[in-house]
């Protein structure tokens, strides 16, 4: 395997843990916000937030992720709290 190769793969390595990090950081704070949500009475989905944090993601982002891309992360980490913290 050639340097690049390996410096490529440590790079990406890296990234990869970081993502796994913000992952778990996110579910932290979402079951800490359902906890509030629960216990005052108010929805836990709303769906005019998950629209918002699309928009502000696809604004924010600088590429090559194309926006297309961008909805279909937020999807997937939106469904993957629902189904990590539910079961859903």
């Amino acid at each position: 395997m050639t340097d690049v190769v390996a410096v490529a793969r440590a790079a990406i390595d890296s990234v990869d843990r970081e993502l796994l990090a913000g992952v778990n950081r996110r579910l932290e704070l979402v079951r800490e916000l359902h906890a509030h949500k629960v216990a005052i009475g108010i929805p836990l989905r709303d769906a005019g937030r998950e629209e918002t944090i699309v928009a502000s993601l696809q604004q924010a982002n600088g590429g090559p992720l194309s926006d297309e891309g961008v909805a279909d992360l937020v999807g997937f980490v939106l469904a993957l709290t629902r189904r990590e913290l539910h079961g859903d």
